[in-house]
């Protein structure tokens, strides 16, 4: 088969215009980058306000092996199959971090005959709004080092400073740094770091934000630290938020862009999926939703991170119901919940994972039907999406059916990958029949309960936890949130994505475990408080051969080896 990269290279692309047509866009609200990329001015929300609301699908999965399991890929298939099912649809997805495409991982653009494209615009800048969200925050970090340079007026603590800095690469060495170094003239000398771009807080904003008011009043809310009383510090305080506002003007604004089969598709903002919520805009959504039958997004990771900060987070935020949830599931990454096989990435699969096996299938099979409780328990009907790959044996996609029907769940076999659309034409009936039940959708807790039982219940209800545990550093940190008015935030817990707990090195759908809290911290822009359970890295580092060291031009400036 050919690489994604001659597939998006040999596309034959329509005219954004045309793209933009078929959403009832008229051509006014375009500001087009080049050729193939155009943004989407706010004013068409209100524009398209009256016309009829789409079915709301949100593409999931089955806790991921370290390769991925295609949700990108899916999301793209079963856009371009609605139109071969008498449908329309339109797609939103987040935009690739610079620091994974150079990296291990790779672009996000979807895969074979299911991409976006062209797919290196997409993974390789864009319309710079990964630039923008960089030069915002650092804007910040710049008045913070400032404001403490002029006599730090506001009483930061040196020691309880959490603003950082970020950059979109993989560079393990800047994760911690000492600033101020050199004359009096220099700034004040204190230990920071840096973070990549995808996890910053004003990604996160950006993200969540439904208007130019409300991303200037989530701006000022950001903590940049404490006072030794344990005051917050915004950058309200600092008289930052107007200039990050300005900065990021035109980064609100929605990309639209198409797939191979000349779907639309809305590409914007790309919040981490570890300690954000892991899901493209709410302002994508808010156009989205009124310019076709079906809106497929994607959230990131396996449903009990992606999907349920989807419905906790970004719903809130939105206003928007859900109709229907994809759990994308493999073959592979069901065998590696049998616990009998480890993957690596980077790294090929175990010779004895590709042998025919539904019993490794089945053996895997708790965690498919843990994910599946976990979208019902929302109240949204799932579909199982067997993502199928050339190796797979008939067998084993009939033993992920059997679980997925044994738990009252739709299921279709898609073949997007190397068929595009028509190869996800049964996922597309089923995910319409999915939309036709009546919804039930709710939230997994109330604004209204205390930080302590929303991660309980998420704990509990979505991990299959015994319970939560905190450090004495966690208990305080979550003490004085609670007083300084944050409780009434969401909970955003980070932890591993290798599993629905806590540990990586657990497969299946583990209980009887308790969930350790050994920080808190608090993205009060974004509208949410994160406990960290567990090591998360939020500045990548590069493995032994990365992407970049394979990625090129030719002579005529077009990209070679992006994957």
């Amino acid at each position: 088969m050919l690489s994604d990269l001659t597939i998006s290279q040999s596309a034959k692309l329509a005219p954004l215009t045309a793209i933009a047509g078929k959403m009832g866009i008229a051509p006014e609200f375009l500001e087009p980058y080049g050729d193939s990329v155009a943004k989407i001015k706010l004013s068409a929300i209100d524009a398209l306000k009256d016309r009829p609301r789409a079915k709301y699908v949100v593409v999931s999965a089955i806790t991921p092996t370290p390769l991925g399991e295609g949700k990108t890929t899916t999301t793209v298939g079963l856009g371009q199959a609605m139109q071969h099912v008498g449908k329309t649809a339109t797609i939103a997805i987040r935009q690739p971090s610079l620091g994974p495409t150079f990296g291990i991982k790779g672009g996000a653009a979807g895969g074979g005959y299911s991409q976006v494209v062209p797919m290196e615009l997409l993974n390789l800048h864009l319309t710079g709004d990964f630039h923008a969200v960089t030069a915002a925050h650092n804007m910040l970090s710049a008045l913070v080092d400032n404001h403490l340079n002029l006599g730090n007026a506001r009483g930061l603590d040196f020691k309880n400073i959490t603003w950082r800095r970020v950059l979109d690469v993989n560079d393990r060495s800047l994760r911690n740094v000492i600033v101020g170094l050199g004359g009096a003239l220099d700034g004040v000398v204190r230990q920071t770091g840096f973070d990549i771009t995808a996890s910053s807080e004003v990604m996160a904003i950006l993200a969540l934000s439904v208007s130019y008011p409300d991303l200037r009043a989530r701006l000022e809310r950001i903590v940049v630290g404490y006072t030794p009383g344990r005051e917050p510090v915004t950058a309200g305080d600092l008289q930052a938020a107007g200039a990050m506002a300005a900065i990021l003007r035109d980064a609100l604004k929605p990309n639209l862009m198409q797939t191979l089969e000349n779907t639309p598709v809305l590409v914007h903002a790309g919040p981490f999926g570890n300690i954000a919520h892991g899901n493209s805009s709410v302002m994508a959504d808010l156009i989205g939703i009124h310019t076709a039958d079906y809106l497929i997004t994607e959230a990131g990771f396996g449903a009990d991170m992606g999907a349920e900060r989807f419905f906790n987070i970004k719903c809130r935020a939105s206003g928007l119901v859900p109709d229907a949830c994809v759990i994308v599931a493999t073959v592979r990454a069901l065998k590696l919940h049998s616990g009998k096989f480890r993957v690596v990435a980077g790294k090929p699969l175990p010779e004895a994972m590709l042998l025919e096996s539904p019993d490794d299938v089945r053996a895997g099979g708790a965690n498919l039907r843990k994910q599946i409780e976990n979208i019902r328990v929302h109240g949204v009907s799932p579909v199982v999406a067997i993502n199928a790959f050339p190796g797979d044996h008939a067998s084993e996609h009939v033993a992920i059916a059997e679980i997925a029907r044994e738990m009252g769940a739709r299921v279709a076999v898609s073949t997007h990958f190397v068929d595009g659309g028509e190869g996800a034409t049964d996922l597309a009936r089923a995910v319409i029949e999915a939309c036709e039940e009546p919804s039930d959708f709710h939230f997994l807790y109330p604004d209204s309960a205390t930080l302590k039982e929303k991660i309980e219940a998420v704990a509990t209800k979505v991990y299959g936890a015994a319970g939560v545990s905190y450090t004495p550093a966690a208990a305080r940190q979550c003490e004085t949130f609670e007083r300084n008015g944050f409780g009434k935030l969401a909970v955003c817990i980070a932890k591993t994505h290798l599993s629905i707990s806590s540990d990586p090195t657990l497969q299946g759908a583990p209980t009887g475990w308790t969930l350790p809290v050994r920080e808190m911290r608090a993205s009060v822009g974004a509208g949410f408080v994160y406990p960290i359970c567990g090591d998360m890295q939020t500045m990548p580092g590069l493995g032994a051969t990365p992407a970049a060291m394979k990625i090129d031009i030719d002579d005529e400036g077009r990209i070679l080896g992006l994957s």
